[in-house]
């Protein structure tokens, strides 16, 4: 085990993302998060798509213009509770968090799905007067199945939206959660307050108030930290990140009841954060963190244990020893170099090439992390060069961009095109744009009908044969991914049916985890 003050330095870590549908006000909370963490001291205001002061957490070029996430950002930060503006009571504990900002469009939910496997738990974003949308169901699903203990912040509870018990019912509903009220619309909905001061001043309440109090007596249980550690549980806030009403609520009731790092399951055994034994994964690749020169930072969550500053440690992937002279932590874009980490925090690692999405760096000891796939695209598109004298300069692009993983290259192995497969739409007009901003490269799409890629696997003898038949007979539908495995590009349901009925032996893989 760590010595007792390297287990109390995990103890104190919080590391979340911050999920929602987009336009719920994710960014804008985050922002005030980082204001009463005093690590900005302006809040950056996304509004209408215009930005006035450019979000913290939206620093690459093509989200401050749009006002959108399209990236997963980093930020840590220290906080004592109680510490905000306006706050006098505080404890002696100094809590360092690590927020994890996700892209809220729905283009881009792969990023935030390997994010979410990187966080010991989450704070759901509601837009009071939308509800509960597709895209925070679909987070909501990830949470549940890795049981990931998940707090809501019912949001612009200061505009006309609706009633509180109804969004608590339809979250409930929606997302498949057991809700807990903790802080609670007062008056005409212009004051937050605690569901428990609120609770213990009777005097002072209307009787409307009074009527709503004693019906959250009856209907929600009382918080219980360990059905929400759980996962059985959601605790509830209402406000409103852009007055910043009920931030400073919920951040401290989060510092104090939020799990401190977890224990991650890999292949071979369970990791407990406590162990000396050092241990990590790479959940996130980003090319061009500093466009100057051209970096590309691998993001690893370490799962257990210390991380130190030119260290060797062991590439499972690679089977070799390396070591890194300058590990960041981060401040979305800002990042500055750390001598020490710990189980539980986000740390940076230059990458010139070593790294890919899912590798594992130990102390030693062979392990391998899942959970972190790729998913069959639903869109694709040929890409080609749209200036022959910059060819080198796309493909590196194209080569960096890919292994983000919030897109994917694909080779034809009928006439050796390069295909790209997204999600959404939105991801090829990041790429283009990525491509002539930060590489000077431009290129131009060309349709491409495709119903589904599917990575294929064989696993015995019978099987090998079937595939080289295979192989032979659907030469127009093969291709390659950048790992050099063979890749079933279906241009429909009935062909890829068909496929499965008549191919036994082979199977078809619809992530490129397996």
């Amino acid at each position: 085990m760590l010595p007792s003050a390297d287990q109390q330095e995990i103890l104190r870590r919080r590391t979340f993302a911050i999920i929602s549908h987009p336009d719920a006000g994710k960014t804008t909370l985050t922002e005030k998060l980082l204001l009463y963490g005093g690590a900005i001291h302006v809040a950056g205001a996304v509004k209408s798509n215009k930005i006035r002061k450019t979000a913290t957490s939206d620093w690459m070029e093509i989200e401050k213009q749009r006002g959108i996430s399209v990236a997963t950002s980093v930020m840590g930060f220290d906080y004592r509770r109680g510490s905000g503006p306006g706050h006098s009571q505080q404890d002696d504990t100094v809590y360092h968090i690590n927020i994890l900002d996700t892209p809220g469009h729905q283009d881009f939910a792969e990023d935030t799905f390997r994010t979410l496997t990187a966080v010991d738990s989450a704070i759901v974003v509601i837009d009071s007067a939308k509800g509960v949308e597709t895209q925070t169901r679909r987070l909501m699903e990830v949470c549940r199945m890795r049981k990931t203990p998940v707090m809501v912040f019912m949001n612009k509870m200061d505009r006309e939206g609706k009633d509180p018990f109804d969004l608590m019912d339809e979250a409930e509903r929606e997302l498949g959660i057991h809700c807990t009220p903790v802080t609670w619309a007062n008056g005409q909905g212009l004051k937050f307050e605690s569901v428990f001061a609120l609770n213990n001043r009777p005097s002072e309440l209307t009787p409307k108030l009074q009527e709503e109090l004693e019906m959250i007596d009856g209907v929600y249980d009382a918080f219980d930290r360990e059905a929400y550690l759980r996962g059985d549980l959601a605790p509830v806030f209402f406000g409103s990140a852009y007055k910043t009403i009920g931030v400073q609520e919920l951040l401290d009731f989060f510092v104090e009841n939020a799990p401190s790092p977890r224990p991650v399951q890999a292949e071979e055994r369970a990791v407990e954060p406590m162990e000396d034994k050092f241990t990590a994964f790479c959940f996130k690749i980003h090319a061009n963190m500093d466009p100057n020169h051209r970096s590309c930072i691998a993001f690893f969550k370490i799962c257990s244990g210390k991380f130190l500053r030119n260290t060797y440690y062991y590439h499972v992937r690679k089977d070799q020893q390396m070591r890194f002279a300058a590990p960041t932590c981060f401040m979305a874009q800002k990042k500055e170099t750390v001598d020490e980490a710990f189980a539980g925090d986000i740390v940076g690692l230059p990458d010139t090439g070593n790294f890919k999405i899912g590798d594992t760096l130990t102390s030693g000891e062979k392990l391998h992390f899942k959970g972190l796939p790729s998913f069959s695209p639903e869109m694709f598109k040929y890409i080609e060069n749209a200036d022959p004298m910059r060819q080198k300069q796309l493909d590196k692009g194209v080569a960096q961009l890919m292994d983000e993983g919030v897109a994917q290259l694909f080779v034809s192995q009928l006439n050796g095109r390069k295909i790209i497969g997204t999600v959404g739409q939105l991801q090829f007009e990041v790429i283009q744009y990525r491509l002539e901003h930060e590489y000077q490269a431009k290129c131009r799409w060309q349709p491409l009908q495709m119903y589904k890629a599917c990575w294929i696997q064989v696993t015995d003898k019978e099987g090998e044969i079937e595939l080289d038949t295979f192989k032979k007979r659907k030469a127009q539908y093969m291709a390659t991914d950048k790992e050099g495995r063979d890749v079933f590009m279906a241009d429909s349901a009935y062909v890829l049916n068909m496929a499965q009925q008549d191919y036994k032996h082979i199977t078809f893989h619809f992530t490129s985890e397996f």
